[in-house]
């Protein structure tokens, strides 16, 4: 069966970037820069992301356009009849449980996208209210399912067109959409009265705060957010065609990414600080603090709304590139249809999902294990232990196994002359990112 391609390595750039930009740059950067004290977490998040994420992305990229395969045919192909293949069946079961409460999280954003073009965000809504909204959409069980159902549905039906008529195609849409938007917030936000002490909270490092949870969490974030661990990166970039300029397609990818999650700093921050509210609330920050912040500002409506849809489409080219790494595996290994690959994959992440949709509503999923609900242990188990240990499997696969010399070579755009940093980047991917990996994995478990 022919696989697909990417149509335009600028097609590759935007849908890559597109995978790595997700809830994890503007629902979870704020609020875990906002818990480990502003700048000083930025700072050791952007050293994270050039020195380990991008060895990481370049060690996935080349992997997957070296043998055009998914993850498990990647590893099956560099090492016949191993175990290696395991790592590759690890990053799709990844990938689908990611995505089963993932999906469930991006359901909230269309509710919310809803309610606050509707309006439901009015001036003198008190913060009991907002709370009281977000309470009433996460105890619903109808409606979560229902939400999950829809995000999936949009999900599936983007993948099921294929890699340069649905992937690349919506991808290309959506991802200029989310800039010009991030932007316009990004420029308001910098207009309210708290954006000075905002900017200063998350631009001005106080090195007081520097400790080494501080540090494992800035890297925990960096393979969080460039979606690191599970072969996406492995899946898209074997649809790259081997006369494509590898080095400056992954730095591209890892800048759009990194973007994203300053610019959505510089909305959230200034946001918060206008209102005297504290920037290390967590989780909620994004689904209770912000709206109550949007009905006292003036054009909260339009704020809100756009804020939202933001968020949805951040979380939309996300769950595609979730979706795709199972794809990839049965059309490629299984010969299955890409649409009934698709559908298949979508049914088996939503099933999966309903126990998260239901976490704040039915027992026994409000309270599964030490008293943490599904949803909470699913993150855990497969965001915190499972994508570390993927990268650490597959760093230590390419740069031991393959080789890194090998996949230097497929990172060069002149195959006789070296891309800047080649030599650092050997030395990292085969020593300094397996043992940073195997402490943040070790230091999650105990």
């Amino acid at each position: 069966m022919k696989r697909g391609k990417w149509a335009s390595s600028f097609g590759f750039v935007l849908a890559a970037a597109g995978s790595a930009v997700g809830l994890g740059n503007i629902w979870r950067f704020p609020y875990v820069t906002g818990q480990n004290g502003g700048a000083l977490f930025l700072i050791a998040y952007l050293i994270a992301v050039i020195f380990l994420g991008l060895s990481v992305m370049y060690a996935e990229l080349s992997l997957g356009r070296h043998t055009h395969k998914n993850p498990v045919g990647a590893f099956e192909k560099i090492k016949p009849r191993s175990l290696w293949k395991g790592v590759g069946f690890l990053g799709i079961v990844t990938g689908i449980s990611i995505l089963s409460y993932y999906a469930v999280i991006a359901g909230w954003t269309l509710f919310y996208t809803y309610i606050s073009a509707a309006g439901k965000f009015k001036q003198g809504l008190s913060q009991t209210d907002v709370n009281g909204i977000f309470s009433s959409l996460v105890s619903s069980p109808l409606l979560t399912v229902s939400l999950l159902f829809l995000f999936m549905l949009i999900t599936v039906y983007i993948v099921s067109r294929g890699v340069s008529s649905g992937i690349e195609r919506w991808t290309g849409i959506l991802m200029p959409l989310l800039f010009v938007i991030l932007i316009f917030l990004s420029v308001y936000a910098l207009t309210l009265p708290g954006a000075s002490e905002g900017l200063k909270f998350y631009l001005s490092p106080d090195l007081s705060k520097l400790n080494f949870h501080l540090v494992l969490t800035a890297v925990g974030q960096a393979f969080f957010s460039l979606s690191l661990g599970m072969g996406a990166m492995i899946t898209y970039g074997s649809y790259l065609p081997d006369k494509d300029n590898l080095f400056s397609s992954g730095l591209e990818v890892v800048i759009f990414d990194t973007l994203v999650a300053f610019l959505a700093g510089i909305v959230i921050f200034p946001t918060v600080f206008t209102f005297n509210l504290s920037p290390s609330q967590g989780p909620t920050l994004i689904f209770k603090t912000l709206p109550f912040i949007f009905s006292k500002l003036p054009l909260g409506r339009l704020f809100a709304t756009l804020f939202f849809v933001l968020l949805s489409i951040a979380a939309l080219t996300s769950t595609i590139s979730l979706v795709e790494v199972a794809v990839a595996y049965l059309v490629d290994e299984r010969n299955m249809p890409r649409t009934k690959a698709a559908f298949l994959v979508g049914l088996i992440a939503f099933i999966l999902g309903i126990p998260s949709a239901l976490s704040s509503s039915i027992k026994p999923f409000t309270s599964f294990i030490a008293g943490k609900d599904f949803l909470s242990i699913m993150d855990f188990t497969w965001a915190n232990v499972s994508l570390p240990l993927g990268a650490l499997l597959i760093s230590t696969f390419v740069g031991f196994i393959w080789k890194a010399k090998n996949a230097a070579e497929e990172i060069r755009f002149h195959k006789s002359k070296k891309f800047p940093g080649e030599n650092i980047w050997i030395f990292f991917i085969k020593y300094i990112i397996p043992l940073v990996l195997l402490a943040i994995f070790i230091s999650t478990v105990l």
